[in-house]
């Protein structure tokens, strides 16, 4: 039996509210500001021991709001709305293959998991809407590409694997 599908912009309405998946502006723009201090205080700390994973370190809080913007606009189809929102939770949830409370490092998993969604939602999503949210210096395709290839030396196989595998699920 077909069921009637709710719009995209009501659905992200409705998860807003309830805050299932994504969360509130205020919440988002608390969480980049949070991110983006603490990311700049271990780079600025840990100087030149950090200088091969920093310029990706410092994508963590443009790519986190890139999704967020992403899965509240209107234009997102619903089943990539699903996508960006794991993406939105995971920069959020505790318990990571990485753990956050490695100010920094903790956030390359995170970075990698969104990248892949990123890419995956290309296949039938208008770059050009990427680039309208992105507010990073770098063009957003070139960092989506640049991320995907340094993922392997980023993070563990074990969750390059997973994440791979959870991206190609329709």
């Amino acid at each position: 039996m077909d069921t009637p599908e709710t719009p995209p912009d009501e659905l992200t309405e409705a998860l807003v509210e309830v805050g299932a998946i994504v969360p509130a502006p205020d919440r988002a723009q608390r969480f980049y500001d949070r991110i983006r201090a603490s990311i700049a205080r271990y780079v600025e700390k840990k100087g030149a021991a950090v200088e091969k994973t920093a310029e990706y370190v410092l994508l963590v809080p443009d790519v986190f709001m890139l999704l967020w913007r992403l899965v509240t606009d209107a234009r997102v189809s619903g089943k990539n709305k699903v996508l960006l929102g794991s993406a939105v939770a995971y920069y959020f949830f505790p318990l990571d293959f990485v753990p956050d409370i490695i100010p920094g490092l903790g956030f390359l998993d995170d970075l990698v998991f969104a990248v892949y969604v990123l890419n995956r939602i290309l296949l039938d999503t208008d770059p050009a809407l990427l680039r309208h949210h992105w507010s990073g210096d770098e063009d957003v395709l070139s960092v989506i590409r640049r991320v995907l290839g340094a993922a392997d030396t980023l993070v563990s196989k074990d969750f390059l694997g997973y994440v791979k595998k959870f991206v190609k699920r329709e």
